[in-house]
């Protein structure tokens, strides 16, 4: 971690504001930083490197409307084979390089059958049904034994992404996120179960990252994008590269909601 931590100090000229994770199909959102620094994955000695498509592979930093940020484009998951340690070594990252807000963004099938293709959804809290739980094991010095979850995603940064959703006219559903392992999608058992314990979407990411950045004392916000139903709400077989090609078709109305949120950050600073 030192290494890693040594080398992105020397590359990134001043702290980020906001680091963005970027979920399956979303890697489009760093092509708007200006004048980008790329640190890839494979330079970072340790560092995890992503096998899916659709995730990219390196540390991006430069400024949006001024304001420093820090993407990481691709993510390890669980699935993959990686220990719940090396899922979390972004979230590591972004909290020792002292970053204070984290933006988690993922693809996720809706559960709730009111959502639809294409939405976007404000994650409100999460359901941890992977079997295990990232915070198991030696304790984090900067972190305590027993975290507290009753404001995982920061209710004022929720806040924060729903009025940039106003003020740039983007519709943004709120809802629960359900962590399941993977890599196999839900089956429509498991999909029923989950609407019944309150979940509105199902993903296979998302959660360690967000429940180790807040273990470590920073601010976490999170954003579904909703590239399919759930198993067994169609009549239709799940594919991967039906969440990529709904990514693509969702990139515009991402791009406003972020770069509004970027400016409601830029504006908090002023």
């Amino acid at each position: 971690m030192e290494k890693i931590l040594s080398i992105l100090h020397r590359r990134i000229s001043t702290t980020p504001k906001l680091a963005v994770q970027l979920g399956s199909g979303l890697a489009f959102l760093a092509d708007a930083l200006e004048h980008p620094v790329r640190i890839p994955y494979e330079d970072l000695p340790g560092f995890p490197k992503p096998t899916v498509e659709g995730h990219g592979g390196e540390f991006i930093f430069g400024h949006i409307e001024g304001v420093p940020v820090l993407f990481l484009s691709g993510r390890v998951h669980f699935y993959e084979g990686y220990t719940l340690n090396e899922v979390t070594t972004g979230a590591q990252i972004v909290a020792a390089l002292e970053i204070p807000i984290f933006l988690i963004t993922n693809a996720a099938g809706a559960v709730n059958e009111t959502f639809k293709e294409g939405d976007l959804m404000v994650i409100t809290d999460h359901i941890n049904f992977s079997g295990s739980n990232p915070l198991k094991g030696k304790k984090h010095p900067n972190a305590s034994r027993f975290v507290d979850q009753s404001d995982v995603y920061r209710k004022a940064l929720r806040q924060k992404i729903k009025h940039a959703a106003k003020i740039s006219g983007v519709t943004v559903r709120e809802g629960v996120y359900m962590w399941f392992s993977g890599p196999s999608y839900e089956t429509p058992a498991e999909v029923r179960m989950a609407r019944v314990m309150g979940a509105d979407a199902v993903g296979m990411s998302t959660v360690p990252e967000a429940m180790v950045a807040h273990s470590l004392g920073v601010q976490c916000a999170g954003i579904s994008m909703i590239t399919n139903m759930a198993a067994g709400i169609k009549d239709q077989a799940l594919d991967h590269n039906e969440v990529l090609e709904t990514g693509k078709r969702a990139a515009d109305t991402m791009q406003q909601l972020f770069f509004a949120f970027v400016k409601e950050l830029k504006n908090e600073t002023h």
